[in-house]
């Protein structure tokens, strides 16, 4: 699925990397628990789903070499995080919709999980 048809569904808005909206998602991950992120092996490429807005979720997935984050319940990205996603070549999506709601929009769109 492409990151503009994600956007669409969840009637999100693109906060940063929008030259990236052609690229092809395999399969998501929802967590709020960026050790549980850090779990993720996978050589797909992965969307994370997340409520927790801070630069530490910016910096897991850059370990985790996820580059596309989707922000839910209107979570606010800020200009450092915006700036560390620009450096590591991230795109960044953001929601008023809960998490559960995102990922199951997503899941019924024939998105799949991780695991």
């Amino acid at each position: 699925m492409k990151i503009e048809n994600i956007n669409s569904l969840i009637s999100g808005t693109i906060v940063e990397g929008g030259a990236s909206i052609d690229k092809e998602v395999d399969c998501a991950f929802a967590s709020d628990l960026m050790s549980d992120v850090l779990t993720l092996h996978t050589d797909k490429t992965v969307i994370l789903i997340t409520g927790l807005c801070n630069v530490q979720t910016i910096r897991t997935c850059e370990m985790s070499d996820i580059k596309i984050i989707l922000f839910v319940r209107g979570k606010q990205v800020t200009e450092e995080m915006k700036e560390l996603a620009e450096e590591n070549e991230m795109t960044l999506l953001s929601t008023s919709f809960s998490l559960y709601r995102t990922a199951g929009l997503l899941y019924s769109a024939g998105l799949p999980g991780v695991y």
